[in-house]
């Protein structure tokens, strides 16, 4: 579409968790450094929470990675909304016991136990990354707590690390869920990002991606984003996409706020924020979306001629 326009090689601001793209910014590297030092205590259950959009999965994608260049066997479940069973297969699965689907439930915990064992007298620990724990049915949770009985003497076989919406925080607050609130060891909060820090988030992102200009968004421009976006990575990357599109329609190679006009009004979640932050700085969404439509059209005559 607009790539070889702006001389990048791939899609800056895509809605993927791709962590190539995972950038040193405050929030989440200092996010990231607290779940390594966490996991190095060896115990515990560590939790992540963070509004939606603000980038868990990202955060839990560069965990993996950087977990697969220690000694560690690392289980992922992305989707926890499972029952107590489905949970213990899924973790069996994960954790390399191949036949676990068709193992009898009652003999499940056993045979993973004596794996985690198997695991530990190797030198390496089992670590469990839990995306959206906000999902998972309390009868689950309480199962999970219980799996993580198993130990020996001196440590525990496998942590877990949870990464949730603030709905987990209430889930955590049941009377009925105490126990293994009280094992959480550590638990951090993802920010959204200052405007300092969306400027500075777009720019990377549009280097990494191959442009390599000076600045591909004027001041003001970034300046917008970050309110318009309210500093959620999420939007910010929608907005961004966007503004690339009409500032590419109309021929020019720097994003400027009239471009990102154009994106907010046309962007639910973004209307959202600035009708909360009155300005005068919104057009119509007919004629934005009339915009995008012709920027979109342009972009495909252009790869036509």
């Amino acid at each position: 579409m607009y790539l070889e326009h702006f001389g990048m090689q791939e899609l800056p601001y895509t809605l993927t968790p791709n962590t190539r793209f995972f950038l040193q910014l405050p929030t989440h590297q200092e996010a990231l450094n607290v779940l390594l030092v966490a996991l190095g205590s060896g115990d515990g259950f560590i939790k992540v929470v963070g509004e939606v959009g603000t980038g868990k999965t990202m955060l839990c994608r560069a965990l993996l990675n950087t977990l697969d260049k220690e000694p560690c066997v690392t289980a992922y479940l992305p989707n926890p909304y499972l029952s107590p069973e489905a949970l213990r297969r899924n973790f069996a699965l994960e954790i390399g016991i191949e036949d676990a689907l068709e193992v009898p439930d009652y003999e499940l915990v056993n045979r993973i136990n004596l794996r985690l064992v198997e695991i530990a007298k190797a030198g390496q620990h089992t670590i469990l990354l839990v995306d959206e724990a906000q999902a998972m049915p309390e009868e689950t949770i309480e199962a999970l707590r219980l799996l993580t009985n198993l130990e020996t003497e001196s440590e525990k076989l496998f942590q877990v690390v949870l990464f949730g919406q603030p709905e987990l925080n209430q889930l955590l607050a049941r009377d009925s869920l105490r126990q293994l609130k009280q094992r959480i060891t550590f638990s951090c909060h993802l920010n959204t990002l200052s405007n300092d820090a969306v400027a500075q988030y777009l720019e990377q992102r549009a280097h990494r991606a191959g442009f390599d200009g000076l600045a591909l968004f004027a001041p003001g421009a970034a300046k917008l984003i970050a309110k318009a976006s309210g500093g959620v990575p999420r939007l910010v990357n929608i907005l961004a996409h966007k503004s690339l599109m009409v500032a590419y329609g109309r021929g020019e190679m720097q994003i400027k706020k009239e471009h990102v006009r154009h994106a907010v009004e046309d962007t639910e979640g973004a209307v959202a924020v600035a009708r909360a932050n009155p300005g005068h700085w919104l057009l119509g969404t007919g004629l934005v979306t009339t915009l995008l439509c012709g920027a979109v059209y342009l972009a495909w005559l252009r790869g036509m001629i």
